[in-house]
């Protein structure tokens, strides 16, 4: 099929997609589309890389930016700003995601011993953009729907698209390794593993929404809707055998199982038996080790012993960190010429700008007190989403996996970082917990000021504005 051909195929079957999936019975803000706009460029490549502004990124000088790309994400983000201030809990959701903000602040404050602290600020700025599009999502009057909404029109577009660029615009969608010697499939993304960690991610939400289709014969237009997923569905397992990413395939695979088993009755009123089963896991993976299994194990998913290179890696930059308290400042290790003593080290081997494993990443920007404050985080994250299993099982039991997944995920790849998918869906997995909790704390104690409706179980703690004072509310922010 000639490219321009296929090109129009596959936008009719986008827009099948969205027509298939269309449910009229729900509202959700038209700001929604804010996040869904930024994921498409997180998950895919910036506006100046799509126009062909492509500039070269030279190891010991700072990194080339784009004035397009900054105008396009400071665009998103004053517009985020907002639509986030005209609503009323967004401070709520921020104090109960507290070591989120304590994470941010300290990143801030990392600056003041930073070689480079106006390139870091601009990127904290940029970081704070993940932050905005997840409050868009979360403070929306129906959450649930709003999650919904976004896995899809995220996945309708990019899942497909990434197919079309590696089926018929190779030049666009396939590349090199960084040893130039073998040929990858990146779809939309720019690297493999960014496909791999776009695809996993979209497709642990295409699974909770089948789930929930499946299980609630009254869902309305359910036919049309199981097909759109399902479909979807199909499109994330074929990308990701296409992509060929190790890490991302063991993620989904483990969510994935994490998922069908933890949303069993048995599991529903138990979060110990969860928590039960996660240790089994652990100790699983730590008798792996311990009997140094981890070989073979690797080698199950297309790795090495050494991971492809990274231990190695990690041996070599570790060393390079200027503070093992504060490390080097947020986002600031790869810059400067800390970078060309690197390469020296290497013996000039390869280009890299991370570490390819999220604690070590943080560990070199922020020392020891970053990576603290990232289990924290995820210490939080877990307790509280395994928490929301016991209200909303299948939806908890998918923000529990995006947590888990994204830890396992940055083991092998470095995934705290900003413009990182894995990171923005931890964000948006904890941040959701929090707000369904505090709504259903609301609803349990008949607070009047905020009404709850227990409809069905896909819509469970949705927001639904029931007098007419919530309905302009409402209404106002759909405008915004």
């Amino acid at each position: 099929m000639p490219p321009q051909i296929a090109t129009v195929v596959f936008a009719a079957g986008i827009a099948g997609l969205f027509w298939l999936n269309r449910d009229t019975s729900v509202r959700t803000s038209k700001a929604l589309w804010l996040p869904v706009i930024w994921l498409w460029i997180a998950g895919s490549r910036s506006p100046s890389t799509w126009m062909g502004m492509n500039m070269e990124e030279i190891p010991g000088q700072l990194p080339p930016t784009s004035k397009l790309d900054q105008v396009f994400a400071g665009s998103l983000i004053l517009l985020g700003v907002i639509v986030i201030a005209r609503r009323r809990d967004w401070m709520a959701v921020l104090k109960t995601g507290w070591p989120i903000v304590l994470y941010f602040a300290f990143c801030l404050a990392s600056l003041t011993w930073s070689d480079y602290p106006e390139w870091g600020f601009k990127r904290w700025i940029r970081a704070l953009g993940d932050v905005i599009m997840v409050l868009v999502v979360v403070t929306d009057a129906q959450p649930a729907a709003a999650l919904r909404r976004l896995f899809s029109r995220v996945g309708f577009v990019l899942l497909p698209a990434s197919i079309l660029l590696i089926r018929y615009f190779p030049n666009l969608g396939r590349g090199w390794t960084i040893w130039g010697n073998v040929v990858v499939n990146t779809g939309v993304s720019t690297n493999k593993n960014s496909l791999g960690a776009l695809v996993y991610l979209i497709s642990l939400g295409t699974l909770w929404q089948l789930i929930v289709l499946l299980r609630d014969k009254t869902q309305p237009n359910r036919t049309r809707r199981l097909v759109a997923q399902g479909t979807l569905l199909y499109f994330g397992i074929s990308l990701l055998h296409t992509a060929q990413s190790a890490t991302s395939l063991a993620c989904f695979v483990l969510g994935a199982g994490f998922m069908v088993v933890t949303a069993r009755p048995f599991f529903r009123a138990r979060p110990a038996a969860v928590n039960a089963l996660m240790l089994g896991v652990l100790l699983a993976g730590g008798i792996t080790v311990l009997l140094g299994g981890q070989a073979e194990a690797a080698a199950a998913f297309g790795r090495n012993s050494t991971l492809t290179g990274r231990t190695e890696l990690w041996q070599q930059v570790i060393p390079l960190v200027p503070s093992a308290i504060g490390g080097a400042g947020f986002e600031t290790f790869w810059v400067g010429p800390r970078v060309s003593e690197f390469y020296a080290i290497r013996g000039g081997l390869t280009f890299t700008n991370e570490a390819h494993n999220g604690y070590v990443e943080v560990f070199l920007n922020l020392g020891w007190l970053g990576v603290c404050l990232i289990a924290l985080i995820l210490g939080q994250g877990y307790r509280k989403t395994v928490s929301v299993i016991r209200r909303d099982p299948a939806l908890g039991v998918l923000l529990a996996a995006n947590v888990i997944t994204v830890a396992i995920y940055s083991v092998t790849e470095a995934g705290f970082r900003i413009l990182c998918l894995p990171w923005f869906f931890l964000l948006l997995s904890i941040l959701a917990a929090s707000r369904l909790i505090t709504l259903g704390e609301a609803a349990s104690t008949g607070v009047e000021s905020v009404p709850i409706v227990l409809a069905r179980n896909s819509d469970a703690l949705d927001l639904n504005p029931t007098l007419d004072r919530r309905r302009s509310d409402s209404a106002r922010e759909n405008l915004s």
